[in-house]
């Protein structure tokens, strides 16, 4: 891949985090939370969805598939351009095409229509991942997980908040106004992030897009990347199975038969797992990353059976909701620090890194519905097991 030059104005140097960088950390992770809700948007919504659209939820399970399908396209096209462009026209260009996209959803007069704007919001929600490998920049070296942990638990406790936020406003005023609502939240915070990113001129010569093609070259040679990226999409894998159909199990006619609003609540044990975030960077930047690793999956293998169990054990299933999400954060934690330190690439890094985990993420939950819908709540807690299985003992052994 050909060199980049990059040069930087307002930049703060990697040392001792002064008050205007933190305040920056702060911004760059609440725009992380709002953007990152987009990607999930619709789950917690689909008994609404299914019910405006006369039809029922497990028939419109897979429009939350589209949306990481989307999301993983748009990564793979827009993140790598971290290495190369200025971030701070394209974070602008990213935030009114998702607001225009959302509000498209907003008023779609069907399932075909809804799942087209959903694809195009999450494709253009890219933001947080061109903003991590800045972060990551910015950081001081003995302190680069934990600024990552920041943005990353910025990211989850937006996918949290799309849920239970979602559900309850969902529940009072329709689905339809929960997308005008994030419409205006990601404008907002998207242009107001983009205004104070530190401005850069970056050239590089060769066609703009290069990165992608460097991907398949840049995960092959560097083992570390090519772990972190299997292990990272057998583990949202099985979080995105889990997660994305737990709706469905909460408000059908089986066990518990909840309301939208009550059955989104459950995020809030979400919330509280994001908090392992910043407890995770700490234990990577002392022990390394595979430590941290190894611990997540051990913590999600156990949430599998717990979540099996809370199919019909109310209990189990606060406990297991816990659990895999801790698993989660601290997985991501670990292995996207390493995939943003281990080439001289990091953007097209991470791109390699995000792509790997929502491409998994999208085929777990794309096959969690059907299962669902044939098997029941058994069915999708073995597509989380099998992920998990895929996703450690694809990279147990050495290459």
């Amino acid at each position: 891949m050909s060199s980049v030059t990059v040069t930087q104005t307002s930049v703060q140097k990697p040392g001792v985090p002064t008050a205007s960088g933190r305040l920056f950390l702060v911004l760059i992770a609440v725009c992380t939370a709002v953007t990152a809700a987009n990607i999930y948007l619709a789950g917690p919504l689909l008994p609404l969805i299914a019910h405006d659209f006369g039809s029922t939820p497990s028939a419109v399970a897979w429009i939350a598939s589209v949306a990481q399908f989307g999301y993983a396209t748009g990564l793979l096209f827009f993140a790598p351009l971290g290495d190369r462009v200025n971030r701070r026209p394209l974070v602008a260009a990213l935030s009114v095409a998702t607001t225009a996209a959302l509000l498209a959803g907003a008023v779609a007069p069907g399932t075909a229509a809804l799942a087209v704007a959903v694809f195009v919001a999450a494709a253009a929600t890219v933001v947080p991942q061109l903003l991590v490998p800045l972060v990551a920049e910015r950081a001081p070296a003995h302190h680069r997980a934990r600024h990552v942990a920041a943005v990353i638990a910025g990211l989850f406790t937006g996918i949290v908040a799309a849920r239970v936020v979602g559900s309850l406003v969902g529940q009072a005023y329709g689905w339809r106004v929960v997308f005008v609502g994030s419409a205006a939240l990601t404008l907002v915070l998207g242009l107001a992030t983009a205004y104070v990113l530190p401005s850069e001129q970056r050239r590089g010569s060769g066609p703009l897009f290069a990165g992608i093609a460097a991907l398949p070259g840049l995960v092959r040679t560097s083992p570390d990347l090519w772990r972190a990226c299997l292990r990272q999409a057998g583990m949202f894998g099985a979080w995105s199975a889990l997660w994305t159909t737990l709706a469905l199990l909460l408000t059908g006619g089986g066990s518990y038969g909840f309301s939208t609003a009550t059955a989104g609540l459950f995020g809030l044990f979400g919330l509280a797992a994001s908090a392992v975030a910043p407890l995770a960077g700490g234990f990577v930047d002392r022990f390394g990353a595979g430590k941290v690793v190894r611990s997540a999956y051990a913590l999600a293998a156990v949430s599998v059976p717990l979540f099996w169990l809370g199919g019909q054990v109310l209990w189990a299933l606060f406990v297991a909701a816990i659990a895999v999400h801790a698993a989660l954060v601290a997985s991501h934690v670990a292995n996207q620090t390493l995939a943003l330190t281990t080439t001289s690439t990091p953007a097209t890094a991470n791109t390699a890194y995000v792509v790997a985990g929502f491409t998994g993420g999208a085929l777990a939950s794309s096959l969690a519905g059907p299962a669902f819908s044939h098997f029941g709540w058994g069915g999708v807690c073995v597509v989380a097991g099998v992920w998990l299985v895929i996703g450690w003992g694809a990279t147990a052994v050495r290459r």
